[in-house]
């Protein structure tokens, strides 16, 4: 895989027992999607993180991923997208065939009818390539919640809500959500509980997290308790995964380093910041306490990183344990030729 000149770092906090360059043969067998969050770094403007968002896009669609996930997130330092509607429009028209999606809308922060009209007019520029995910987070810090007005939210109000914004969707709400036309695909970004709405629903899920390294029951709920929806016969999983694909081992670890150290802080600090230009020697100098050196590990340990062979040996492993129909890759880094590298890599294991 083409990619920029990669320097030497150090070696790696976790054993590498396959070959650093792997065997050239590794394959992914279902599609791949890029979820992009609008990562800021350190000592840039904002802004500018939502046009690197558009370009990644433009590369995604280059490099023939199937989706363009963007996040929506609101007051946290870290992150510049709050209004993914708008950037999904601005990646669309910067695009012309890769499909865009929210993942996702949170729909605590606004009303089902809203939603569907942001949606339905995207679907109408756009036609056939829009997919609407919707989660139900109310806010990374309490100010921000207070900010949306949305301080609580169940799981009841979240099937009120999943059901009204379907049916405005599908035009079946109790006012004409405009404008009518094609349907919008739908999926819900889920916990064990959200699963069980979704699949009371019939509608697919987005998985993430500690669900994926442990207790696989409530995916086993969720495809038994699923009731058949028009648009969806059968139960669809899609997995969410921080990807990172390296030249080596060593330099997939290093170029996570940044994100894990942002993790760090909201953990430690209760602050998501901007990316810091982070490296090995520079973590070192950070004297990190026990508890640091514990998120940092949890960060390295909850990704999947490493040379293109490897890394697909891992998503597979996920695929096969989880049943997933698709994989979602996060990733970010603060070199922005790393980034563009572990893409075009991760794009080389689609079949």
């Amino acid at each position: 895989t083409a990619g920029p000149p990669v320097p030497r770092t150090t070696g790696p906090t976790r054993p590498v027992t396959r070959s650093a360059y792997g065997r050239g043969m590794a394959s992914i067998r279902v599609p791949l999607s890029l979820v992009d969050r609008s990562r800021t770094r350190d000592g840039e403007a904002p802004g500018r993180a939502l046009r690197d968002s558009v370009e990644r896009a433009v590369r995604a669609e280059e490099l023939r991923f199937t989706r363009v996930w963007l996040a929506e997130h609101h007051g946290v330092p870290g992150i510049a997208t709050g209004a993914p509607a708008v950037l999904m429009a601005a990646v669309a028209a910067a695009t012309s065939r890769v499909r865009v999606g929210s993942a996702g809308v949170m729909i605590p922060n606004h009303r089902p009818l809203v939603v569907s009209e942001q949606a339905k007019a995207l679907q109408a520029l756009f036609p056939g390539r829009i997919d609407l995910g919707i989660g139900r987070s109310l806010g990374f810090t309490a100010p921000v919640r207070d900010a949306l007005g949305a301080t609580e939210y169940d799981l009841d109000d979240m099937e009120r809500d999943l059901r009204a914004l379907r049916d405005f969707l599908d035009d079946a709400g109790p006012v004409r959500a405009m404008p009518t036309g094609e349907p919008v695909p739908m999926f819900v970004l889920a916990t064990g509980s959200g699963m069980a709405v979704a699949a009371r629903l019939g509608l697919p899920v987005i998985v993430g997290g500690p669900i994926l390294r442990g207790d696989l029951a409530p995916l086993e709920d969720y495809r038994r308790d699923f009731v058949p929806s028009v648009e969806h016969p059968e139960p669809a999983v899609l997995i969410s995964v921080d990807v990172t694909v390296g030249p080596t081992a060593e330099q997939a670890r290093d170029w996570l380093l940044p994100e894990a150290w942002a993790m760090v802080a909201s953990r430690t600090v209760g602050a998501f910041p901007p990316l810091e230009d982070v490296t090995p020697d520079s973590l070192a100098t950070k004297r990190l306490t026990e508890r640091q050196e514990r998120w940092v590990r949890r960060h390295l340990d909850n990704a999947v990183w490493g040379t293109a062979d490897e890394v697909a040996d891992e998503l597979n492993d996920l695929i096969a344990r989880t049943g997933a129909t698709e994989v979602l890759a996060y990733s970010s880094t603060f070199d922005r030729a790393a980034q563009a590298w572990s893409d075009e890599a991760l794009a080389g294991l689609m079949t």
